[in-house]
């Protein structure tokens, strides 16, 4: 029996979509700052194995994604301050078939996205929730995850033809992918608590601004600050001092340079998408943190 039969073999006994194994799960948001257009470049800076994975910065989830389809099996951590995101992840891992229920019930009109945009996700279910995360990040401007001082998702309608909130067999794969991962509502220095010697931790903090005017770190109510930045730079000495083995993304200023001066530091470039100017997106020069 090949491999591709043994599979399908698998997921029939267990009753999920044969598409739950098969397909090469990806991010399933569009997120401001995603690593999707970077793997190909970061590829040859990733360790090949590792003990386990961190990720306190979850976003889009680009890299672990990437990992989870070209590495060998292991154990992975993921967390962010975002609690909407993390509900997202953990009812995809645990409810898949719930959301995708629930993501069907949307539909791409105007005043049904402000209506949507305005429910309070206190009194929706997890999984209402998390669908409305999905659908408004799929059908909003830009794919652009921003909240005002109160914490609520300000970005407005996107007026794309069709979007695709609903993509059952990516999200399924997504699930696959997702099975046995932890899943944690908790800030990036709580890493600390659990990394050991041998694991492998990725940092894709809110970007240094590259000017006054060019500040956007509000995916929660926080912002992400200079002394962040610095706390961050501590933490990633220390898993050093540990032993692990730590990759970090960020701006390309003369701050965060100085931060990691005694690490390796590489420099990326990236397409800037998010600009309220055309022309002032283009590549962007970042750098690339490494330990090892």
């Amino acid at each position: 029996m090949n491999p591709s039969t043994r599979r399908r073999t698998v997921a029939d006994l267990a009753g999920l979509p044969i598409e739950r194994t098969l397909h090469r799960a990806t991010p399933f948001l569009k997120w401001a700052g995603g690593k999707s257009q970077l793997l190909a470049a970061y590829e040859q800076n990733f360790p090949y194995e590792f003990r386990s994975y961190f990720e306190p910065f979850t976003g889009g989830g680009a890299v672990f994604f990437y990992l989870k389809n070209s590495r060998p099996a292991f154990d992975a951590t993921l967390s962010d301050l975002n609690g909407e995101l993390v509900n997202c992840y953990t009812m995809i891992r645990d409810e898949v078939e719930v959301l995708i229920k629930e993501l069907k019930k949307h539909k791409n009109e105007q005043e049904y996205f402000y209506a949507v945009r305005a429910l309070d996700p206190a009194k929706l279910t997890e999984a209402q929730r998390a669908a409305r995360l999905i659908y408004m990040n799929k059908t909003c401007f830009n794919g652009l995850y921003r909240v005002n001082s109160k914490g609520q998702f300000n970005v407005p309608f996107g007026s794309y033809k069709n979007p695709r909130f609903c993509d059952d067999t990516n999200l399924r794969a997504c699930s696959a992918a997702l099975d046995g991962v932890e899943i944690l509502h908790q800030p990036f220095h709580h890493v600390l608590k659990t990394a050991k010697k041998g694991d492998f931790v990725y940092f894709d903090p809110p970007y240094h601004p590259l000017s006054s005017t060019a500040n956007f770190t509000s995916y929660t109510k926080n912002s992400f600050s200079a002394e962040d930045q610095e706390t961050l730079a501590e933490v990633a000495t220390r898993l050093h001092k540990r032993g692990c083995m730590f990759m970090l993304s960020n701006s390309d200023t003369p701050f965060i340079r100085d931060l990691y001066k005694q690490f390796e530091i590489k420099t990326i470039y990236a397409m800037r998408a998010i600009n309220c100017k055309a022309d002032g997106r283009g590549p962007v020069a970042e750098v690339l943190v490494t330990n090892y």
